[in-house]
């Protein structure tokens, strides 16, 4: 290695993990390479690069920020038909170091051939993102049961083995013994109840990710971002069950068939909700279906719409000595036959986030003010929260009904409601 910078660094991490034997040239070592010396992971010659020093080396690796050393070490490799890599230099390069996704004893390596080691790194990162970290048990798992069925004279049919794979780590055991036991029985599949966030796809959870890549099936409601969905595996059938105001949607007794007919024919199902399953997503209601059939569920938390909303208009929800406490209301309710306890609501020092509110939102304001909530309470309206698209809409309590129709506002929208409002940065 000739250089001793950060970027040294990183390339040495990697061989000494792998039990090379590194040799570092270069007058200043950083400290993670001061490091590594002192520990003894690595021999270290404190000058400046000789043509000599890749004599006998196995590969050469110029990391240096001086381009005319990093060619002197290339040259000096050729004369030698020594592999040479040039950190982010494909032309000086005889040999490419791939990004890495580690999963002992499973190893995803990605190149760019050396066009974009950035893009590189960053397909790197979201191959990260969907391979769990246990996937290399996993692998050492179904290593040990295949040698173990083997040494028994047993070789169960790949559709063995496939079943095995779908069910992933966490099920990894349950289903060994299942398909074991009862081989000729399909197993009842899973459900995974999972929130998708406010629309920003970025703002899924890794477990998300990770069950997506794993559904058979996906039933997606209606505020769930379509860009979400090419998360899901390509041969997944994506069933849409979504409710929108003003139109037939899916009941939501058909929906729970759905969940539990998939399931017991062995599926596995992603039940994808915008934002937050628990938060007016009815996902307590589909729970209690699957679990009254006996049905394997998990329930994935997603950034619900309030938070997403916030953050992304730069609105505090609490804000110290001005909001105490955040109500999460819906907005479907705020009818006669429903009514809300309104004085509770206009209680000071406290945000009111309404959901689905924009419809009723002239009723909405007008009981706040009849229960005593100043006119001039600030209020903003965030329309396709955390989305290219978004747009904020301040206003104030007696006038925010007539700003939403004069910009008409349509889009899906969250009402923000108190003081905080006045604290928005973005």
């Amino acid at each position: 290695m000739v250089g001793g910078g950060v970027v040294a660094a990183r390339k040495v991490r990697w061989l000494v993990e792998v039990q090379a034997a590194v040799e570092v040239v270069s007058p200043d070592l950083c400290e993670e390479l001061q490091s590594l010396a002192a520990e003894g992971a690595l021999t270290y010659k404190a000058r400046t690069f000789q043509r000599d020093d890749v004599a006998g080396a196995a590969l050469i690796i110029a990391a240096t920020d001086d381009r005319s050393v990093n060619i002197e070490v290339a040259e000096a490799a050729g004369l030698h038909n020594i592999p040479v890599n040039a950190v982010d230099d494909a032309e000086l390069s005889t040999v490419i170091f791939p990004s890495i996704v580690d999963r002992d004893p499973i190893t995803v390596a990605i190149s760019s051939a050396g066009e974009s080691p950035t893009l590189a790194r960053w397909i790197r990162a979201r191959i990260e993102v969907l391979l769990p970290q246990n996937t290399g048990w996993f692998a050492g798992f179904l290593g040990d049961k295949r040698r173990a069925l083997k040494a028994l004279g047993e070789e169960p049919p790949r559709s063995f083995w496939e079943a095995l794979v779908e069910a992933g780590p966490e099920r990894a055991v349950e289903t060994f013994e299942t398909l074991r036991s009862t081989p000729d029985t399909r197993e009842v599949g899973q459900v995974a109840i999972v929130g998708a966030g406010p629309g920003d796809p970025e703002l899924l959870t890794i477990k998300a990710m990770q069950l997506l890549q794993s559904a058979d099936l996906v039933l997606y409601d209606n505020l769930v971002n379509r860009e979400v969905l090419s998360y899901a595996r390509r041969d997944a059938e994506q069933r849409y069950v979504g409710k929108k105001r003003a139109f037939d949607g899916t009941l939501q007794e058909d929906i729970n068939r759905q969940l539990f007919e998939a399931a017991e024919a062995g599926l596995n199902v992603v039940r994808l909700k915008g934002g937050d399953p628990f938060i007016f997503g009815r996902g307590g209601e589909e729970i209690a279906t699957l679990a009254g059939r006996g049905i394997p569920c998990v329930v994935v938390p997603g950034i619900t719409a309030a938070l997403g909303a916030s953050s992304y208009a730069g609105i505090p929800l609490t804000y110290r000595n001005v909001a105490l406490s955040v109500r999460f209301i819906t907005g479907h309710v705020a009818r006669g036959s429903q009514a809300l306890n309104w004085s509770e609501l206009a209680q000071p020092d406290q945000t009111l986030v309404f959901y689905m509110g924009l419809f009723r939102l002239a009723q909405i304001t007008e009981d706040l003010q009849e229960a005593g909530v100043d006119g001039q309470m600030p209020v903003a309206l965030v329309e396709n929260a955390t989305l290219p698209e978004q747009r904020v809409v301040e206003g104030t309590i007696s006038d925010i009904a007539e700003k939403a129709e004069r910009f008409e506002v349509s889009g899906p929208t969250v009402v923000i409601i108190g003081h905080v409002v006045r604290f928005r940065t973005a």
